[in-house]
């Protein structure tokens, strides 16, 4: 039935290519994404009869290019995926639908690739079902169908396959059979094509990181693999969670490193642990989380990307949101078993891409007020969905960072020097970082400070230790959950904290913030700017959606102190000091997280240092309110911002007898003991 569906749909779309019934803009329009859906079919059959394998590289090549080709910048300017594109020819309310449209016929590539023909088949049947309705408007004299009726397909479309959706998310997520990724990557890796199989965008930075990676000694891929596997097992370890009772493990990466992540798989089973690899998510059946979760390839255009990330306005409601819960609710319980053995994620994240100039579209759809609510509502209820299955207290992760090709000719230096600081001696930090914590602790609260032109003044006020023999207030990280080795951190206490949190640059999540400046009273966000756009209300609106993530204030949930100076002198050498991932700039000086605690949904496990003593801060007066059942505990994000070293000019512990004990001064470390961690900004 379903292919017959499909056959029936093809053919219907084929006609509409050459139809002429309607007005000339719109028929261009839908002439234009009708032949696109002819492409996605014919790749469709061209894959289930074995092409991929049968292909030469330079025909998978072209036949990548021509799947993304109108949204590559040098054509989104004359694209209906650009939202302007499709306000000025279609006019601006049936611009915004008919984007949004396009937009969702774009995620039939992985579908087509995956060979999941249902899926296919329900996004095709939408396309004739809207251009139906401009055919049935024209045949009764009427120029146009109403604007809220399109809206309506649309929005039955996503109500009535929501559950179909978070099951299939969650199979995909949970069950390794399911594995369509897992297949490729355990297959032959020797010959590049391999990388066309995914049907994600391929350029050639995946295919120079394939190159560079095959290049390698076999002995430098174990230890890559060893040094990610390894930090995965060290979280349960260090987190006192056993591990021997998890069955998957959930590989998130970009494509182009597979030698190592076909590594890593021996590795994880030896754990007892199998794979399951799948693909990020892009169409209007998912909310997209805070934090992406899948493997993927080439960015095809971020503009794009951008211009797409509210599209979901153009149906959210109380209702919707509400089937999406009750089918995750579902889908959790048929699953639930699985759910028990997912160990939690190892990614492999990236960096070194060219940074993008995005630019604000008033064309394409953004949250009201009250969406922005619903979104905040849904993010905290699926995050409470998803701990009673998948236990925060029991399960872990681990993340590490490498570059890749685009960060510029010195990337095969580069990849070496990254291997060597996601190795570094964590015997040696562990001893330096307790050193650190020892004197933290004598602390009522601790001072931060800016220099040379970093405005950051900062108090941040710490838990007292009933016991100071047995607990402590930092955790003292190593090489585990957060590759490279270098930070001591912690869950400040809220009331009392306070003061502004200033960086001239910074990167979070690949969008630049410039003179960043963020307000803190009683550890929550009272006020923040930068200097991006012209006016106030842009630059709000900018860190509200992509730092706030629409609340309308977030709590201060973890201070550090990063100690991995290797990483900060190898950032500026290299001049990659506007490339580093959070991952590791994070460790290049003190930073600040908004949001949740480290300790997120798990709180209430204990946690131990090496030396023996008990993290006792890892609440603060947020998430204490979980024990009153309140849906405030949690916000489901953490954004980490750093002051790099030489924007910082102090930061000193003031103890309960209000001594002040200087740690660091102008950028580097004063404390005893920490003379160690000077030696590579000597080479500045």
């Amino acid at each position: 039935m379903i292919e017959e569906r499909f056959y029936l749909a093809k053919e219907r779309i084929g006609a509409v290519e050459t139809e002429t019934v309607l007005e000339p803009e719109f028929q261009a329009y839908f002439g234009k994404t009708a032949a696109f859906l002819g492409m996605i079919c014919e790749e469709y059959e061209w894959i289930a009869a074995g092409g991929l394998r049968e292909s030469t590289l330079e025909e998978l090549q072209s036949r990548n290019h021509r799947l993304y080709e109108d949204i590559l910048s040098e054509n989104y300017e004359n694209s209906y995926a650009n939202p302007g594109v499709c306000a000025a020819r279609l006019g601006e309310e049936y611009g915004k639908i008919l984007c949004v449209l396009y937009g969702e016929m774009r995620s039939l590539i992985p579908l087509a690739y995956e060979k999941r023909l249902e899926e296919m088949v329900i996004r095709l049947e939408l396309f004739l079902e809207i251009y139906g309705s401009f055919c049935c408007g024209r045949e009764e004299e009427s120029r146009l169908p109403e604007p809220g009726a399109l809206q309506e397909s649309i929005y039955w479309y996503v109500n009535d396959y929501a559950r179909d959706a978070a099951r299939k998310r969650l199979e995909d997520m949970l069950l390794p059979q399911e594995d369509f990724a897992g297949r490729i990557v355990e297959g032959d890796l020797s010959d590049c094509r391999y990388l066309y199989y995914f049907g994600e965008y391929v350029t050639e930075n995946e295919i120079r990181t394939w190159q560079h990676l095959t290049s390698l000694p076999e002995e430098t891929i174990k230890k890559m693999a060893d040094t990610y596997t390894e930090g995965y097992r060290i979280g349960f370890e260090a987190g006192g969670k056993d591990l021997s009772k998890k069955k998957t493990v959930d590989i998130r990466y970009r494509l182009g490193f597979e030698p190592m992540i076909q590594k890593a798989i021996e590795n994880f089973r030896e754990m007892g642990l199998e794979p399951v690899i799948y693909r990020l998510a892009s169409s209007l059946l998912y909310i997209k989380g805070v934090n992406p979760a899948g493997y993927f390839g080439a960015v095809a255009n971020k503009q794009y990307d951008f211009d797409h990330k509210d599209d979901l306005a153009l149906v959210l409601d109380k209702k919707l949101v509400q089937v999406r819960l009750e089918a995750l609710k579902e889908g959790f319980e048929q699953y639930k078993e699985q759910a028990g053995v997912y160990g939690g994620p190892a990614v492999v994240e990236t960096f070194g891409e060219s940074p993008a100039e995005l630019k604000e579209k008033p064309q394409a759809l953004h949250l009201s007020k009250e969406q922005q609510r619903l979104s905040v509502e849904y993010r905290s209820s699926f995050g409470e969905i998803q701990n009673r299955y998948i236990r925060g207290e029991e399960r872990s992760f681990t993340i590490i960072a490498f570059p890749t090709p685009e960060i510029g000719e010195d990337f095969p230096e580069i990849f070496d020097e990254v291997i060597r600081i996601n190795t570094l001696d964590y015997q040696l930090y562990q001893q330096i970082q307790q050193k650190l914590i020892d004197t933290l602790d004598l602390g009522k609260y601790v001072i931060v400070k800016g220099m040379k032109g970093n405005k950051t003044n900062l108090r941040v006020m710490l838990h007292p230790l009933a016991d100071e023999e047995k607990e402590t207030n930092f955790e003292n990280c190593v090489a585990d959950v957060n590759i490279p080795v270098g930070e001591v951190f912690t869950s400040p206490v809220l009331s009392g904290t306070e003061g502004v949190l200033h960086v001239s640059r910074v990167y979070l999540n690949e969008l630049e913030y410039l003179n960043l400046s963020v307000t803190i009273k009683d550890g929550m966000v009272m006020d923040y700017s930068c200097s991006n756009f012209e006016s106030l209300k842009e630059n709000r609106k900018y860190i509200k959606d992509n730092v706030l993530f629409h609340h309308e204030s977030l709590p201060l949930g973890e201070f550090a102190i990063g100690t991995n100076t290797t990483a900060f002198v190898a950032a500026r050498k290299y001049k990659i000091e506007d490339k580093l991932p959070i991952l590791i700039a994070e460790k290049t000086g003190p930073h600040f997280a908004l949001g949740d605690t480290c300790y997120s949904h798990a709180e209430d496990v204990r946690v131990f240092n090496p030396d023996g003593k008990e993290i006792i801060a890892r609440d603060n007066e947020c998430s204490l309110k979980r024990k009153e059942k309140d849906a405030g505990a949690y916000f489901n994000c953490h954004t980490d911002i750093t002051i790099p070293y030489n924007e910082l000019g102090e930061v000193s512990v003031v103890t309960r007898e209000e001594q002040v004990i200087p740690i660091i001064e102008e950028g580097r470390f004063v404390l005893p003991g920490c003379e160690e961690l000077n030696r590579p900004l000597e080479e500045l």
